[in-house]
């Protein structure tokens, strides 16, 4: 039997996690599950560490691990991290090999995947904030330890597909797919009575709370670019975004020749996610393939700027560089939790984007803390915005 890859998931309760765990279960024999994380659900994250064994657990939220050490809530012989550092000691251990990163929050996600880089373990990344918010500070330190930074993104998963083996000055343009969101088919018109629970229901994808508002917003998309623009090496004209509705291709890249390659998956985050720990080895998925003997349809339609403001807004952090898309990463956060829980309305999310992306920005942080303090700046900013819209 040949040795298993240790792995380590931070996020391990929420749906990145989730699908995580079907794809080391269903390999155990090649994957072995060593460390886990979460933010505050200690019930989850015991559940977890009983049925894979894992002995190593972290919470972010330093009152629920008082609380689930005092409970007893994890198995005997657990060891229990708390707080920020202990995110990085469970991205640290010693003998990972591979450390998913799928935590929310700039702060956390990036601290996590910069101590995982600094253990010489390679990050399978699905945290947007990380490479959005320092992508060459990040990219830089992975290529000092020799490190693999992996997208687990379904789009920046297809787009490693169709790249592998070419060269970068053979590609004229990459494509990521949006689904559109739950409200892309909704007269734009009407768009500023959308409530949170329209936001949430996504049509395609079962996801946690932000990133679904992020999807109808097409925020996501423009991380996305961002990200993409880090992860290959590439300019931001290199890299566009096509709402595509069944969410069955969801990348293609055009080369110089005019040829173009798509990645085709069903709906479903496993297959990204078993490339990210497995690749390149190709193991049977664990969820159901296209099936040509079915007659399905894929649709491609230019993404309504009126509609999505946020994609524009995200083109041009990527376009200006330095701190602003962390700005805008910040910006959008806040935006979308006052509209999910504080009555900010949907509409209002660009608009607080919008005005906090005009704060003066200074060049390129020369820092982690200068990355960190940029983006306090802006949460700052775009909370008192939001104060003023919602009174």
């Amino acid at each position: 039997m040949s040795v298993r890859k240790r792995i380590v998931i931070l996020g391990a309760t929420g749906s990145i996690g989730g699908s995580a765990l079907r794809v080391i279960e269903r390999h155990a024999d090649r994957l072995e599950l060593i460390g886990i994380a979460a933010r505050a659900d200690a019930a989850g994250l015991a559940a977890i560490a009983r049925k894979f064994g894992v002995h190593d657990v972290a919470l972010f939220d330093e009152a629920a691990a008082i609380a689930a050490q005092d409970g007893g809530a994890f198995p005997e012989g657990t060891r229990l991290h708390a707080g920020i550092s202990g995110l990085e000691a469970v991205a640290s251990l010693p003998g990972t090999d591979m450390v998913l990163v799928a935590v929310a929050g700039t702060r956390p996600a990036l601290r996590s995947t910069l101590a995982a880089i600094d253990a010489g373990c390679h990050v399978a990344l699905a945290s947007k904030e990380v490479l959005v918010a320092a992508g060459r500070h990040v990219m830089t330190a992975a290529a000092a330890r020799g490190v693999r930074i992996v997208p687990v993104d379904s789009e920046h998963s297809a787009l490693a597909h169709c790249l592998a083996g070419s060269s970068r000055g053979d590609v004229r343009r990459v494509v990521l797919t949006a689904s559109g969101g739950a409200l892309r088919d909704r007269n734009p018109g009407d768009l500023a009575g959308v409530t949170p629970a329209d936001a949430l229901r996504h049509p395609n994808w079962s996801m946690g709370r932000k990133i679904t508002v992020d999807s109808a917003t097409l925020a996501n998309k423009g991380l996305e670019m961002i990200e993409a623009q880090w992860l290959f090496n590439l300019k931001p004209s290199q890299i566009e975004a096509v709402i595509h509705a069944q969410s069955i291709v969801h990348g293609l890249v055009e080369f110089t020749d005019g040829s173009i390659l798509a990645q085709l998956t069903p709906p479903s985050m496993t297959f990204a996610i078993q490339h990210a720990l497995l690749g390149p080895e190709r193991p049977p998925g664990i969820d159901a393939t296209l099936d040509f003997n079915t007659r399905f349809q894929l649709d491609f339609r230019p993404a309504d700027p009126v509609r999505y403001p946020c994609l524009r807004l995200a083109r041009e952090a990527m376009a200006s560089g330095g701190a602003a898309p962390a700005v805008f990463n910040a910006a959008n956060e806040v935006a979308v939790d006052a509209f999910l829980d504080h009555g900010l309305p949907f509409m209002g999310i660009p608009e607080i984007i919008s005005r906090t992306m005009q704060m003066p920005i200074a060049a390129e942080p020369d820092s982690l803390d200068a990355v960190l303090a940029v983006e306090d700046d802006a949460r700052r900013i775009a909370q008192s915005h939001v104060a003023n819209l919602i009174g």
